[in-house]
């Protein structure tokens, strides 16, 4: 007697990107065969042989053709006349489930196949690709934002744990406020820490990335650990005249650089009065270094 798993689907992919090819490639490994990959590129035609050998790359009309799960993993400006574009078409079909990895979209984007009987989802891994097989490894406990029908939110959330991940419900309504908070977090950190090694290296420091590491490595963890009570520094002892130096320092040198801290700090003092680790008095002497009052009308 045979022990019958879970079903399997046959999955098209449109777009071998970064994305498209590891998560196909991830629901390869699963047991789901992929039956037909779009690449338009040179470099996505590669990607697609390396991720997904002997899959055949076809046109787009064709991986739609078998498939029961279709994941359309393009660029989010092209979602949207894209798929209207195949719902008219004729080449999406009921009973298809129609997924996108879209973090600033949810199922809404897929109205055009929803209306043609296709079953909308959408699973976005929250984390950076290289579009190589390294990226099938860190897919283990990655979070998803998983976005679908309440009908087929078990069959979203088995997909994902079944790529190694962990499935995180995102309302439909929040969805993009939910991607522009990681966006904020990531691509920023990203941006001041660059500005960082920048500044450090101007001072003369050499491998700068010696310096900052460690304590770019413990505010992480503490911020994760008890968010704006960690704050440290200067803005959040109020001290005004050192806030004053180091701005100063920082303009003298770079003035891009300096509008960013002094936003930042801004920010800072506002989250540390909030949080009632920084009086008001002497956020106001911050504000006034930083050319602003406390009243919310000047900020």
């Amino acid at each position: 007697m045979t022990e019958s798993g879970p079903p399997r689907l046959r999955v098209g992919i449109i777009g071998a990107g970064r994305v498209g090819a590891v998560l196909g490639a991830a629901l390869r490994r699963a047991g789901h065969p992929v039956t037909g990959v779009s690449a338009v590129s040179d470099l996505s035609r590669l990607r697609a042989e390396a991720l997904l050998p002997g899959v055949p790359i076809l046109d787009i009309p064709a991986v739609t053709a078998d498939a029961d799960l279709v994941l359309i993993a393009i660029p989010d400006d092209s979602l949207s006349p894209v798929v209207a574009g195949l719902a008219e078409t004729g080449h999406v079909h009921p009973g298809q489930f129609w997924c996108h990895p879209s973090g600033g979209h949810g199922i809404e984007i897929l109205e055009p196949a929803t209306r043609v009987g296709a079953l909308p989802l959408a699973l976005h891994p929250v984390m950076t690709f290289t579009g190589t097989s390294v990226d099938l490894a860190r897919l283990e406990e990655c979070p998803f934002g998983v976005t679908a029908p309440d009908v087929l939110r078990p069959v979203a959330e088995a997909l994902v744990v079944e790529m190694g991940g962990d499935p995180i419900w995102v309302p439909e309504e929040n969805r993009a406020l939910y991607h522009a908070a990681l966006s904020y977090g990531a691509n920023y950190l990203i941006t001041l820490v660059a500005q960082s090694l920048e500044l450090l290296t101007t001072a003369g420091i050499e491998q700068p990335q010696r310096i900052i590491a460690p304590l770019l490595s413990a505010s992480l963890d503490n911020a994760l650990r008890l968010g704006d009570h960690a704050l440290t520094g200067p803005v959040a002892r109020g001290d005004a005249e050192s806030v004053a130096r180091q701005l100063g320092a920082i303009a003298r040198v770079s003035e891009q650089a300096a509008v960013g801290y002094q936003a930042l700090a801004r920010v800072t003092a506002d989250r540390a009065v909030a949080a009632g680790t920084l009086a008001p008095q002497q956020a106001a002497e911050l504000l006034g270094v930083l050319g602003m009052n406390l009243e919310r009308g000047d900020q």
